[in-house]
């Protein structure tokens, strides 16, 4: 059986500043919404929200999270190009 290599990206080709930041972000948006919706769902459920508005109030919050923190990721990560 042929060995796998271990580097995704071989000599010579390696991705540019713009995909890690792409990559930055996406990360960033990821971790944004999960702590939007723990932070954001106990926020609203300590409000005494239920149903729709639990929802819509929770999706807000993790797009807002998620946008936020991938935004900063992919200037962090462009500082470091």
């Amino acid at each position: 059986m042929p060995a796998v290599p271990g580097n995704m990206y071989q000599q010579g080709n390696q991705p540019s500043c713009f995909d890690k930041m792409k990559y930055g972000f996406t990360i960033g948006f990821c971790v944004g919404m999960a702590s939007g919706a723990l932070f954001g769902g106990f926020s609203a459920l300590r409000y005494g929200l239920r149903g729709r508005e639990l929802v819509n109030n929770v999706g807000k919050v993790m797009l807002q999270g998620g946008g936020t923190f991938g935004t900063f990721m992919a200037i962090g990560t462009g500082l470091r190009c």
